[in-house]
């Protein structure tokens, strides 16, 4: 049953992680599958990508720029708007809370004794 869980997790994150590449520097499709890939919890197909980085584009977050191959199909590379930019650093602000959030639930609370009256 984790397996369920753990595609949901990945789906939730695949926004944040395709913005986090692209923070690196422009990219093409195929690129940006090959960076998630290095990590076995991030493998993905273009199949997944594309429809990603199409929302992301219509929702202003990512700019494209065509650029004709001699090899093949054109190649279409993604970078990060300004306003993309800034969702990224919202994006890391708000995982920095959740991490916080969840360390301090793993951290027994502590006993107070204040509440106790001396006998």
């Amino acid at each position: 049953m984790i397996e369920a869980w753990i595609t949901q997790l990945r789906k939730g994150l695949l926004e944040y992680c395709v913005l986090t590449v692209l923070s690196r520097g422009e990219n093409y499709g195929y690129e940006i599958v090959a960076a998630l890939g290095r990590f076995e919890e991030f493998s993905v197909t273009e199949s997944t990508i594309y429809p990603i980085l199409a929302r992301l584009r219509q929702e202003k977050y990512l700019k494209v720029r065509d650029v004709p191959s001699g090899l093949g199909p054109t190649r279409r590379y993604f970078s990060l708007t300004a306003i993309g930019k800034v969702r990224l650093a919202e994006m890391n602000h708000h995982l920095k809370k959740i991490e916080s959030a969840i360390s301090q639930l793993k951290t027994p609370p502590r006993k107070d004794n204040s509440h106790e009256s001396d006998t």
